[in-house]
């Protein structure tokens, strides 16, 4: 029989480890379990501009790491593996990952979201989702960057660094921020950015196993084409939540796949919460994630108080 954890936290983003900092430092027995990197999509965001006490910025890798640093620093645990599955059995909830099984009284959901893929030819052999991590690879190179909201603008900016020339597509209005847009602006003026407004990709096209343009069409007018060359394509269409792993679970999810919860943070399922990002109805913001995180630690705390007492 494995050892029975106090709580086990899906997912190591800012809302997971936040959680685990204050459940680890009441001595609630906590482990986490991360599929990918320790940070989530926080890790690979250049800079993070409006988290409260870095005026100049800070990037999401190193406020990752700080982030690990002080939960590991309490007695949280990180499990490298992906969960597979989630079932309520008796008093307990199992957690089936690839690699094994654990048991806890309570689970915090925290698994956060991945990048939205567009399903188009080529997408999967070609293109990226993190200008941090592959940015430095087209130096000097021509980029196509797809996405009108923030990540996109943000992200797009950051590659000027290593491109000679991004152009930007976007399938209707850019949706960023007003100050994000505004220094778009400055980036298009200086001759940087080209923006496509009103474009839709329809493939990444490559020769000899390097991409060499992306052809694309008017989203109102089908039959209006346009074929772009580039050395390269980053694609920020959007975040789904990663909830597949519920299926079974009895968790209720609304429409989008995001978990439903009350007020505490808790699921529909006893002694099962949830938080940051792939819950429903949250801000998607770092500093909000993180507030979430500490709202479901108390809760939790606090359910495990009430269940040790009856």
């Amino acid at each position: 029989m494995s050892e029975i954890h106090d709580l086990i936290i899906i997912g190591a983003g800012p809302s997971a480890l936040t959680a685990a900092i204050y459940s680890t430092r009441e001595n609630i027995n906590t482990i986490l379990i991360e599929k990918g990197v320790v940070g989530g999509l926080m890790a690979t965001i250049d800079k993070i501009e409006n988290y409260p006490g870095f005026p100049e910025g800070v990037e999401g890798l190193t406020l990752a790491m700080d982030f690990q640093t002080q939960a590991e620093k309490f007695g949280a645990k990180i499990e490298l593996a992906e969960v597979q599955k989630l079932k309520k059995s008796g008093d307990l909830i199992i957690v089936t990952t690839d690699t094994s099984e654990f048991q806890a009284r309570t689970v915090l959901i925290a698994s956060g979201g991945d990048h939205r893929k567009l399903n188009i030819p080529g997408e999967s052999e070609y293109a990226h989702y993190c200008a941090t991590c592959d940015g430095a690879f087209y130096r000097d190179k021509k980029l196509v960057v797809i996405g009108g909201a923030n990540s996109a603008i943000q992200e797009a900016m950051f590659l000027t660094k290593f491109a000679a020339h991004i152009d930007l597509v976007a399938r209707s209005e850019i949706t960023a921020s007003e100050i994000l847009q505004k220094k778009l602006e400055e980036y298009v003026s200086s001759g940087k950015i080209t923006p496509h407004i009103g474009w839709t990709p329809d493939e990444i096209v490559a020769t000899d196993g390097r991409v060499t343009s992306i052809t694309m069409h008017k989203t109102d007018a089908p039959d209006e084409k346009q074929n772009i060359k580039t050395d390269g394509v980053f694609i920020f269409a959007g975040i789904i939540p990663n909830t597949k792993f519920l299926t079974g679970s009895d968790v209720e999810l609304d429409g989008s796949g995001h978990i439903i919860t009350n007020q505490d943070l808790m699921t529909n399922v006893p002694g099962i919460f949830a938080s940051g990002d792939v819950r429903s109805g949250a801000t998607k913001q770092v500093s909000s994630a993180c507030g979430e995180g500490t709202t479901a630690a108390i809760a939790i705390r606090e359910y495990l108080n009430k269940v040790s007492q009856n």
